[in-house]
């Protein structure tokens, strides 16, 4: 029987070689929003690993919404042609790109994990104020972020249509929002970070309306025959945060809205939140969403093992399996995972003579120049 995870998965007119997505991990390697060669190399070695897509990071649709100054950006122009290098290159290993378009609201302006310093980076060192949909810090570390007005929110939808535009000149055939982690469209849809009393507070509808409003932006400039996916956060993890029923209501939304996969994680909006993490443990609430919001999804969160992901795939919690530490650990799972499931993959013609027995794909000529 041929495996689910190596089978193609058609969203619209795209269709991907098979159901292993990079998942989009922050590098903290940009200078003023620019990705480099570090940025080529790494996501460049996955594709050549053979993922069916590669997201790039969560690249920030404006300067202040930069996790951290050394953030991934797509707020000009200038950023579309060193990025059209990467789609360029991913491509022809026979994957897509994709690119997470993002705002970190009142988590922005952090410091990059290894610079042994937390909280907000002072604006003598390259900070910036913040905003968010209440002045409530993220912890004790962070500023208070500036109340987004309502006119600063139409601004920002703006903001995402306009990178939105830009991702498809450079190259993207996927484009994700991310509304998850703690950043600002998360900070609007919890009740714990967003506390107003407008339009965008309250209930449901008027916490999910900057999330809608971005979203029909987006798709708005987005090419029809291209997919459009949302990160969500389907728990706070905290008692009266956001819960996997209102991520089962704004997936619903989502979906009429014309998003064709809601990429599935959880956590980020709340510092002092206990996780219970393990294997798989995130793939419950893609699988909730699927069902109940008849929408695909992806799944995500310490899946490390060919059968464990096509075991998730078979049991129907997910389409799209993305996949972060794992493939820092091994930018070639996809092609281990294809010997475990017994799949006949091509490997790359330069990376042959390595290749399982079980690949049909062997040089006639070896100059002996490999251990």
């Amino acid at each position: 029987m041929s495996s689910k995870l190596f089978s193609p998965l058609k969203l619209r007119e795209l269709t991907l070689p098979n159901r292993i997505a990079v998942s989009p991990m922050c590098q903290y390697s940009a200078q003023d929003g620019f990705v480099n060669d570090w940025h080529l190399v790494h996501l460049g070695s996955r594709a050549v690993g053979g993922a069916g897509l590669v997201i790039v990071e969560a690249a920030g649709i404006l300067a202040e919404g930069r996790i951290t100054p050394e953030d991934v950006g797509i707020w000009k122009d200038d950023h579309i042609e060193p990025l059209r290098r990467i789609t360029r290159f991913i491509e022809a290993q026979g994957s897509f790109a994709g690119i997470q378009l993002a705002h970190a609201g009142r988590k922005a302006s952090a410091w990059r994990p290894w610079a042994g310093k937390v909280g907000t980076v002072p604006a003598a060192e390259g900070g910036w104020d913040t905003v968010g949909p209440s002045a409530i810090p993220f912890d004790a570390t962070f500023k208070a972020p500036v109340e987004l007005s309502v006119e600063a929110i139409a601004q920002r939808v703006q903001a995402f249509a306009d990178a939105a535009q830009r991702a498809f000149k450079a190259g993207f055939k996927v484009v994700e929002v991310h509304a998850a982690h703690g950043y600002l469209l998360h900070e609007f849809l919890s009740p714990l970070s967003n506390q107003r009393t407008d339009q965008y507070g309250g209930s449901l509808e008027n916490r999910a309306r900057f999330l809608l409003e971005a979203v029909t932006a987006v798709r708005k400039v987005w090419p029809a025959e291209l997919p459009l996916f949302v990160r969500l956060s389907a728990t706070d993890w905290t008692e009266g945060g956001w819960n996997p029923d209102e991520t089962v209501a704004v997936s619903s939304m989502l979906r009429d809205l014309g998003v064709d996969l809601v990429d599935v994680s959880s956590g980020g909006n709340v510092a002092t939140a206990t996780i219970p993490t393990g294997p798989g443990y995130q793939t419950a609430f893609a699988a909730r969403v699927k069902s109940e919001a008849k929408i695909a999804t992806g799944t995500v969160g310490m899946i490390t093992d060919a059968i464990q992901a096509e075991h998730v795939l078979r049991t129907e919690q997910a389409d799209l399996v993305l996949l972060a530490r794992e493939l820092l650990r091994d930018p070639y799972w996809p092609l281990r995972a294809a010997d475990a499931l017994k799949e006949n993959v091509a490997w790359p013609p330069q990376y042959v003579r390595a290749a399982s027995s079980k690949t049909p794909l062997r040089e006639s000529v070896d100059y002996g120049d490999l251990d």
